[in-house]
Order: structure tokens, then sequence, then C-alpha cells
């Protein structure tokens, strides 16, 4: 790996994700958990808070002047550069014992996604990225592999995931969306983050939501775009700030965003 401006970031965000691993998958799928639910409506363990407090502890002791938007406990500081975590992306999955959660843990440099760092250790992957550094899969620097996007330039022959179809609905355009899925080789509802990583892998070509929050993105931009895709929102509206994620291996993204205007 060639050594970048954001080398000691991205090294800070992979320990920052061992910290954090370290309380989230002795907690998983132990029988043990209290589950509540938030005001949005979403559930919310202790274990999603614990593993925030840890990264937010590790922050401020390595990064004293940086900022920090967390999921659970918002946001910290005022520094130009933020780091963005979500402890525990997929909690309805984590309280189900399905194995598909993730701790999503970015660097935002002004408003460019500069490191990105999805752990998953149920699953026994993780991807990471730096600016300037390329996009891998792996454990660590030392055993990771460089991943890229597909070159699947047509959408009779692409692969889509995506989260829910109600969420669609109520955005508005499910038409579009269903439209969308009429016209691609393949849909499969992977979800959350995992859309995403095996888009960067080039597992799959497109990964689209139609609601997120900064939080569930953040950490996905720099490793879908080092790996040589775009991510945009739906609209068009570049990297984690337009409230939706289109992600695509590049080649796809004007038709697809074409498709759900």
């Amino acid at each position: 790996m060639t050594p970048g401006p954001y080398a000691d970031d991205l090294l800070l965000a992979l320990a920052l994700a061992d910290a954090v691993d370290a309380v989230t998958l002795p907690n998983f799928a132990t029988g043990e958990l209290t589950v509540e639910t938030k005001p949005d409506d979403t559930p919310v363990t202790a274990v999603d808070r614990a593993a925030e407090r840890t990264a937010r502890d590790l922050i401020a002791q390595h990064r004293p002047d940086d900022a920090f938007v967390g999921e659970e406990y918002g946001t910290t500081g005022t520094g130009a550069r933020r780091w963005v975590v979500d402890p525990i992306d997929g909690t309805k999955n984590f309280i189900r014992d399905v194995p598909v959660w993730a701790t999503l843990i970015a660097l935002l440099d002004g408003d460019d996604a500069a490191v990105g760092v999805v752990s998953a250790p149920a699953l026994g992957r993780r991807w990471f990225a730096a600016r300037g550094q390329g996009a891998w899969l792996g454990a660590s620097e030392a055993t990771a592999r460089r991943i890229t996007v597909s070159d699947v330039a047509s959408l009779d022959q692409a692969s889509l995931s995506y989260s829910d179809l109600a969420e669609w609905r109520e955005f508005g355009r499910l038409d579009q969306f269903l439209g969308l899925i009429d016209s691609v080789w393949r849909t499969r509802a992977y979800g959350d983050f995992w859309s995403y990583m095996m888009v960067a892998e080039g597992a799959v070509d497109i990964a689209t939501e139609p609601e997120l929050a900064l939080y569930d993105m953040a950490a996905l931009v720099a490793i879908v775009e080092e790996a040589g895709g775009r991510f945009t929102g739906v609209d068009g509206t570049p990297g984690p700030h337009g409230g939706n994620a289109l992600v695509t291996n590049g080649l796809l993204h004007d038709e697809v965003m074409r498709r759900l205007a």
C-alpha cells in the first residue's frame, strides 16, 4: 500500500475497529440483549452505546482537536475534521442473531470522505480505504487484498442490491425503482453496508437506498470511490450528503440515476 496524506488516520481507524469489534462481537448471539426503542422507532442496545463510547474515547485521546459524529450520542466538537461512526449498522440484524452487521468508521475532512473502515466481525470481513491508498479487503494492512469495482457496462448484465421496497414507496419513487429492477440481470436485497461493499468488491454493480443518515454512508464513500466506483445521492448529490445513496461501478451511474429520476 502506497502511503498517502491520511495514512496515520487510516491506522487509527483500523485500531478503532479492533477496539469496537472487541465490544460488539462477544455480545452477539448471546441471548442476553436488552433492546430499547429510540424516538425514531429504531432499536438500540447497550452494546451500540458501549461501542460508540469506545470509539469516542479513542478519538478524544488520539485526535482531541477533531469533531465526532455518532448515531447514539450526536456531535461533539467543531473541527473541520469529523470522525463519523455508526457503532452497529444493522442493529435489527444484530438483535435477531443475523451476522450481517458492521461498525462504520469515517473521517470527513471538510466535506470529503478521506478515510473509511467497515468492520463486520461476525462475517469475518473488513473493508478499508484512505484517499490515494486504494480500497482493501482484509483484517489489516499486512493481510489485505486490493479490491476494484466491476466492468459491467449494461443494465441487462448488472446485479442490483437494495434494502426494502417499502422505503421506495415512502420515497415516492416505487414505480421508478420497480422499473429499474425489471431492467437489470439480477436483484438481491443484501441490505445495509453489505450492498455497497459488494459494489466495491465488484460482486454487485449497483446499490441504492432512498433514506439514509450521514453515519450510514460516510464510511462507505472512500471505499467505493477508491475501488473505482461512484457514490452520490439518488439525485446526484456527491458523497454522503444527499440523504440517500446511489452507488455503482461508475459505468452504470448516469443511466441508473436517469431511471430513478
